[in-house]
C-alpha cells in the first residue's frame, strides 16, 4: 500500500483535488468529503492504468505540511 499526498483547493462552487506525484490525477466534488472519496478512486484508476500500460508506478515523494505565520 502506498500513501500519496493530495492537495485540496476551494473553487468557486466546489472543491478540486490533485496528486503532485501523479500528474493528471485530479478530482472534483461539492464537499471536502466528496472530493476525498473521488480522488481516492481517481488514484486507484490512475495506478491501474499505469499498470495495464506497463508503465512504472511513481513512488510517493511529496510531503504536505502547514506553516503558521
Amino acid at each position: 500500500m502506498k500513501r500519496y499526498a493530495i492537495i485540496i483547493e476551494k473553487a468557486e462552487s466546489n472543491y478540486c483535488a490533485y496528486v503532485p506525484d501523479l500528474p493528471g490525477c485530479v478530482a472534483t466534488g461539492y464537499t471536502i468529503e466528496e472530493v476525498e472519496k473521488e480522488i481516492k478512486e481517481a488514484i486507484i484508476f490512475h495506478l491501474e492504468g499505469l499498470e495495464i500500460e506497463g508503465l512504472p508506478i511513481p513512488e510517493p515523494t511529496s510531503i504536505s505540511e502547514y506553516v503558521e505565520v
